[in-house]
């Protein structure tokens, strides 16, 4: 029996120790933010965030409309991706209307093994936690600094002026979680990283999606553009 857990379905993945911002505006996800911040229990108040194949649940952003409108189609476990990562609630700021704006982290991972939708409004799922290194061991620790010299690489091409590398961990297993949640990689990719067994085999798969990457950017910038091209007005389509 695994353990029961509220989930977000969302269109993004969480990694452990990312922030996450959200802006909460369906009824039943308002509950939710409500039992967590009335909750008696101690330790984090936190719900699992799962990341859809197609579509988005809840909105993620913080402007004034209420978003598109909901769809009360049920989600099923097919629909889902299997590994997921619970956000912590660490400020909640209620707006009049009764919306919230919240700023979660990631804290957790884990697999869904079945998604349930009970008494609860919102979504729940019976989940299994995914083990984290305490300590990553050897071959994550030697891993790292390559690792590490390729996201320079790769920043560097992609944006010169980032202030990701002014503020890069030096744990191997944070590392690894920064780099999946900001590299420019597809969300099958990052499903995968989400869901390595361990830091060193995320770290190794990296290192080979950041060289792919850092490649592909380098022979996009060695391809000069006619001046022509650039003068040209843009196309409505």
């Amino acid at each position: 029996m695994g353990t029961i857990l509220p989930v977000f379905p969302l269109s993004t993945v969480l990694f452990p120790g990312l922030v996450l911002p959200l802006h909460i505006f369906e009824e039943r996800y308002r509950t939710l933010v409500q039992e967590l911040v009335n909750s008696p229990e101690d330790g984090p108040h936190e719900f699992g965030v799962v990341t859809l194949r197609h579509g988005s649940e809840v909105q993620t952003t913080t402007e004034d409309d209420a978003g598109p409108p909901v769809d009360d189609t049920p989600v099923t476990a097919e629909q889902l991706y299997e590994a997921g990562c619970t956000a912590e609630l660490r400020q909640v700021t209620e707006l009049p209307d009764g919306r919230y704006d919240i700023v979660t982290v990631g804290r957790r991972r884990f697999r869904v093994l079945a998604v349930e939708q009970g008494a609860e409004p919102y979504l729940t799922a019976e989940v299994e936690w995914l083990p984290d290194d305490d300590e990553p061991g050897e071959t994550a620790e030697l891993l790292a600094p390559r690792v590490l010299a390729a996201f320079r690489t790769y920043l560097e091409l992609l944006r010169p002026d980032s202030e990701v590398l002014d503020q890069v961990p030096d744990d191997p297993t944070v590392l690894s979680h920064l780099i999946a949640a900001t590299a420019q990689l597809t969300t099958e990719e990052r499903q995968t990283l989400l869901a390595a067994p361990d830091t060193a085999t995320r770290l190794r798969a990296e290192l080979k999606l950041l060289t792919r990457e850092a490649g592909l950017l380098a022979r996009v910038r060695a391809v000069p553009v006619p001046l022509s091209d650039l003068a040209r007005p843009a196309s409505p389509n």
